[in-house]
């Protein structure tokens, strides 16, 4: 298969894994097996053999930011820099709905973090964060005797 090829299937899978997420409330088990595991771990082996495939032919590296750019002027590189933000995206928004339920954060609010986490990764996350944060210093505290 040729790097479009692989990257039209990799968008799907992610994309199933995110509907779980976004319907989670329905079946959370299967939302975080799926997204929260199988998703990301497909992905990641993907992400792996992409690399194993075609990083020792790239050209580029990490010391600057023009040869981080030539990384990515190989299909197949930038196919494998793709799935990582699939695979790792995923994997937050799954953390992020996981820890919603776990800290009673109505799914409401959770779904405009997974739409910025899946668009914008770190933004989403912040977003979440700034949530879990505004409720711990608005929830009411017990008074003391």
């Amino acid at each position: 298969m040729d790097a479009d090829q692989l990257f039209n299937l990799s968008g799907p899978i992610a994309m199933t894994g995110w509907a779980l997420l976004a319907v989670s409330p329905l079946a959370p088990r299967v939302a975080q097996i799926a997204s929260g595991i199988a998703i990301p771990v497909i992905l990641s082996l993907a992400y792996t053999v992409l690399i194993l495939v075609s990083w020792s032919d790239a050209d580029g590296g990490f010391d600057s930011l023009a040869n981080v750019m030539k990384l990515f002027d190989s299909p197949m590189v930038a196919l494998a820099g793709w799935v990582h933000y699939l695979a790792f995206d995923l994997f937050v928004g799954a953390w992020v709905v996981r820890r919603a339920r776990r800290d009673g954060v109505a799914h409401i609010l959770v779904l405009p973090c997974l739409l910025l986490t899946f668009l914008f990764g770190p933004v989403g996350l912040l977003l979440f964060l700034a949530i879990r944060a505004a409720r711990t210093l608005l929830a009411p505290r017990p008074i003391e005797a």
